[in-house]
């Protein structure tokens, strides 16, 4: 068999916090690529709840989890500059992007034609959200989880901890919903 190129695929997002859904996602794109970086956004603009630091920590222990399915390699890199330059400087031929409803789709589109006149050399995958995580976003799983809800079903343990932290936290300072 010919050698061919490793085939490398970005997985980008703001990761606040990674949820179940994400990880399906993950765990799906790993079919298709060798290698498959998780690029954690900055974004400052959506007001994170984590430092990137921390999304990028709780994102490699959920990963770690996954014990690199597929024979795929997983990394988690973070990221400030243009999505498409990212991706070029990681030598990525694929931008994987997840979508839970129709919604979702006019918005990936657009950016997907724009990163495409970036790059015409990466090309943009779509994965359909699982039945199971169709519903689950991380704005979601903040605010249930800030009101008291159980959000165990959503999220990875680990991640499930950091918000009962930060949100006591929150609490403490007088900034959460019961303050």
């Amino acid at each position: 068999m010919a050698d061919r190129a490793e085939r490398v695929g970005v997985y980008p997002g703001t990761f606040d916090p990674v949820t179940n859904g994400h990880l399906d996602i993950i765990t799906r794109a790993t079919r298709l690529v060798d290698r498959l970086i998780i690029g954690v956004a900055v974004n400052a603009g959506k007001g994170p709840l984590f430092s990137l630091e921390e999304r990028v920590a709780l994102t490699e222990q959920a990963v770690a989890a996954l014990n690199g399915p597929n024979g795929c390699a997983i990394e988690v890199r973070p990221f400030s500059n243009l999505l498409m330059h990212f991706a070029a400087e990681c030598g990525a031929s694929t931008i994987v992007r997840g979508l839970r409803a129709v919604s979702d789709f006019e918005y990936e589109f657009q950016m997907a034609g724009m990163n495409a006149r970036v790059n015409p050399r990466i090309d943009t995958v779509f994965l359909m959200a699982s039945e199971r995580c169709q519903f689950i976003s991380s704005r979601f799983v903040k605010e249930i989880g800030r009101l008291g809800g159980d959000i165990a079903s959503f999220v990875p343990e680990v991640v499930r901890q950091a918000l009962a932290d930060r949100f006591a936290e929150e609490k403490a300072k007088g900034l959460g919903p019961d303050a």
